[in-house]
């Protein structure tokens, strides 16, 4: 039977943007290779031209480079028809890409979509609000404990605030007072020395030369104890 029908051939499959665009720019550098060839000989025979003098030589080779620049004009024509080619293939395949990106972009969402469904699902809005209102009733309690808890004993409650700010200002007052000595309190301040024989008015000690001769004689004439003085004997030698 297959000798008869023969076998079914498997259908290649279509060339893509990306194939059919790598054919072309290969097809438009091998027209750009000629007329680069085309170039150079158009320069050579340019050069010709000037070096002939004017007759059937130079003729012949302007008919040449003639010939030679038609190819060129062909060739580049065939360049700008394979560029169009090739610009028009890159705009399907950036749209192609686009709508690649689109449509994982939407796959992407429907996952996320039922992602947060599920969750939404265990978070209620409620909830929220009552554990909140519970947190705030609890830090009022905590609050309450610990102004409780540091409550003075010692304190009563019945002082008089204006009188505790009269001492208050009272005692800045004595502090002001104390520290006008070079901003330094007076119990820090060194000690003076203080002159005893003004505090007990006492007379000064009398000097060699301004003895009192009554005072000299009250010496000689009586002792310690105010009885008269007992003359010694003076020795001679």
């Amino acid at each position: 039977m297959r000798r008869v029908f023969g076998v079914k051939k498997d259908k290649e499959p279509p060339p893509s943007v990306q194939d059919a665009s790598d054919r072309i720019n290969k097809r438009g550098e091998n027209v750009d290779e000629k007329i680069q060839k085309l170039d150079a000989e158009l320069v050579r025979y340019k050069e010709q031209i000037k070096k002939t003098r004017p007759g059937p030589a130079q003729e012949a080779v302007k008919a040449r480079a003639m010939r030679v620049l038609k190819q060129k004009k062909m060739y580049e024509g065939q360049r700008d028809m394979l560029y169009n080619q090739t610009f028009n293939l890159d705009q399907v395949s950036f749209a192609a890409e686009g709508i690649k990106d689109a449509q994982q972009t939407m796959s992407a969402l429907k996952s996320a979509n039922k992602d947060l469904k599920g969750m939404m699902k265990t978070v209620k809005i409620q909830d929220i609000d009552n554990l909140q209102d519970e947190m705030m009733d609890l830090m009022d309690v905590s609050n309450e404990i610990q102004e409780s808890l540091g409550r003075s004993y010692n304190v009563p409650d019945d002082i008089d605030e204006d009188d505790l700010m009269g001492e208050l200002d009272a005692l800045e007052a004595d502090m002001g007072f104390e520290t006008e000595s070079d901003g330094v309190p007076s119990y820090l301040q060194p000690d003076k020395d203080s002159d005893l024989d003004s505090e007990l008015n006492l007379p000064s000690a009398p000097s060699g030369h301004a003895a009192n001769p009554a005072g000299r004689a009250n010496m000689q004439g009586e002792d310690e104890l105010g009885l008269p003085a007992v003359p010694r004997a003076t020795l001679r030698g």
